[in-house]
């Protein structure tokens, strides 16, 4: 259940709708999420919500965002769960609908990407990597102190699970 969020302002769902969309296919594509791309998501969104709320109200509304977008996915890529491209995506998503929608998004994305990568290894026969891996996080001495016994199981457009969970939280607030 989502915790209740007032639906973003009309040209915004838009907006973020096509640069997920955006960002998703090139993702899938070319396996990275282009900085041009978010480079211009930033500045659209500072300028719409600067348009929409002021300018001192609207540079913060985009500031939090950016922020809470940034540091919700921040950890993940420190420990190479994600590419800096996704980061970046969560922080251009926050820039547009703000805090409280960039932490749902940001839990809806988790769960939907933590089933298609569920899906992916089990179809790739990786799920026994994937369990060492997800233990040797948790408890770093069951790997021995050497980070090498992480092994990959192969890179996914995490992108894809972005797009997915911030169209599915605009469009459950908007109903």
């Amino acid at each position: 259940m989502l915790i209740t969020a007032s639906a973003p302002l009309p040209p915004i769902i838009p907006c973020v709708i096509a640069l997920v969309i955006a960002a998703a296919s090139t993702d899938i594509q070319c396996r990275r999420i282009p900085n041009m791309l978010v480079g211009v998501g930033l500045l659209g969104a500072l300028l719409v919500q600067c348009w929409l709320r002021g300018f001192l109200g609207g540079v913060g509304a985009w500031l939090a965002g950016a922020v809470v977008g940034l540091v919700l996915f921040l950890p993940l890529y420190m420990l190479h769960g994600m590419a800096a491209g996704d980061v970046k995506l969560l922080a251009m998503v926050g820039a547009w609908i703000g805090p409280l929608l960039v932490f749902q998004t940001a839990l809806a994305t988790c769960v939907i990407g933590g089933v298609w990568l569920l899906a992916l290894t089990a179809r790739r026969r990786q799920l026994k990597k994937v369990v060492r891996n997800i233990l040797s996080l948790v408890h770093p001495a069951l790997r021995g102190g050497a980070a090498a016994s992480i092994e990959s199981v192969g890179s996914v457009p995490y992108g894809v699970a972005i797009a997915t969970g911030t169209v599915v939280v605009l469009l459950a607030t908007a109903a």
